[in-house]
């Protein structure tokens, strides 16, 4: 099969799949090009709420394929672009991740939100088995999950840690035994879809650090009647029905 970013929206539901199976889904430049343009248009996508990145089959993403990097383009650059991309992702995102999540595989499941996994999985960061300088963007990143001295850990040695170790370092928020993940994953997701995109976005801006919106997110927050729905609806024991959406 060739190398292709596959995806599909159902119930406000975006999975966009990592499929390269010859190469353990190791993405190519052509996949690297491609996401951040996917990802603009799923962000456009008003029946979108919720962004899955998975990979086919057994792997999540085994990095880059580096004999795909040799052209005229810088393989790095193009990589924190799709990073950059889906970091910026206006609605939550989520990891689902099986077996390998290495190198590019890591980087872009650290770009996500959110990051479930299945036991047995194996995560690492291995710029040092290349002599390659890791982006300075992407370390910030990891360091924001995982810390400073795991951080180090990873980048120093190009080792692969276990699942368990991802999740006690905090790369994992969740770790679901064989078998489970994909079901929980979209459990997960649903919940998140019948949730406040108002909160959720002003969530995500805070969290990732922004400092320049509080006015303009108390305006939206004043003018959508979410909180009113919210309220009421808790009052009369009901699921709410919130209608802001990034946009309008």
């Amino acid at each position: 099969m060739d190398a292709a970013l596959l995806h599909s929206v159902a119930d406000g539901v975006a999975t966009v799949v990592i499929s390269h199976p010859a190469k353990r889904n190791a993405m190519t430049a052509a996949m690297w090009r491609a996401l951040p343009e996917l990802l603009d248009a799923l962000s456009a996508d008003r029946a979108v709420r919720v962004l899955v990145l998975t990979g086919a089959g057994p792997t999540f993403c085994a990095g880059a394929e580096i004999s795909s990097l040799a052209g005229k383009e810088d393989p790095q650059a193009l990589a924190v672009r799709a990073e950059e991309a889906l970091a910026a992702f206006p609605k939550p995102t989520i990891a689902a991740v099986r077996g390998f999540c290495v190198g590019g595989g890591s980087q872009l499941a650290a770009a996500c939100d959110l990051r479930f996994a299945e036991e047995g999985s194996s995560f690492g960061v291995t710029p040092a088995r290349l002599g390659i300088v890791y982006p300075a963007s992407s370390t910030r990143r990891l360091v924001s999950l995982v810390g400073p001295a795991t951080a180090k850990y990873l980048l120093y040695s190009a080792e692969l840690i276990g699942a368990e170790h991802a999740l006690r370092a905090g790369f994992l928020d969740e770790l679901l035994p064989a078998g489970r993940l994909e079901a929980r994953v979209a459990e997960f997701a649903r919940i998140l879809t019948t949730r406040s995109q108002l909160t959720q976005a002003a969530a995500k801006e805070f969290a990732d650090g922004r400092t320049d919106r509080d006015a303009h997110w108390a305006a939206e927050a004043a003018g959508s009647g979410d909180t009113a729905e919210g309220v009421a609806a808790f009052l009369e024991r009901r699921s709410p029905a919130f209608t802001w959406t990034a946009g309008g």
